[in-house]
């Protein structure tokens, strides 16, 4: 949107993601009115200097390629070739987007896998392990369950906040002479 930008107007760009279609809209000074198609556009470096800046940076591609790959990649992805290029004072992109099911959870289970495995099993196997040892020697020192699970002392001491965060564990009295407490979650 930077090197596509007439500067001089100051409406606000915007990138707005529905459920359906993804719009931009952009400040611009028009050299065409109405709806780009293949047909009748014809590239225009609106920005010249911000474009080869991009360029040499390697984040943007030749003089309009964003237009041609749209249009030969939206039907793929969105089953729709409903494509809106509308050059006026302000550009509006409008790019069709397949419908998102919040019933049809299959296609994202993969996608959502990781992101729910700490929600439906919040602890992970040292974790686990860490609460077996302190049930059977609640006065078990972090340096000592370091040791016995083959990690660091920085990753038990991780590893207990996340369970004094959760609750799982708490510690009763002082550093020295106190001892954990398993809190049992019914």
């Amino acid at each position: 949107m930077l090197i596509h930008r007439e500067y001089i107007n100051a409406y606000p760009s915007t990138f707005i993601i529905y459920n359906d279609k993804v719009v931009a809209k952009n400040a611009n000074k028009a050299h065409h009115f109405g709806q780009l198609t293949l047909n009748n556009y014809t590239p225009f470096p609106k920005n010249p200097d911000i474009a080869r800046i991009f360029t040499q940076m390697g984040h943007s591609e030749e003089l309009g390629t964003g237009i041609r790959n749209i249009y030969k990649y939206t039907k793929s992805y969105s089953n729709s070739d409903n494509v809106i290029f509308n050059e006026e004072d302000i550009f509006v992109t409008e790019i069709p987007l397949k419908e998102f099911s919040k019933n049809n959870n299959a296609n994202n289970d993969p996608l959502n896998d990781p992101l729910n495995d700490p929600l439906n099993d919040p602890l992970n196997n040292r974790q686990k392990e860490i609460i077996k040892l302190i049930k059977k020697n609640a006065e078990i020192t972090k340096k000592e369950i370091a040791l016995k699970v083959d990690v660091s002392i920085e990753t038990i001491k991780r590893d207990f906040r996340i369970l004094i965060n959760s609750k799982n564990i708490k510690r009763l009295g002082s550093r020295k002479t106190g001892h954990w407490k398993i809190i049992d979650k019914k």
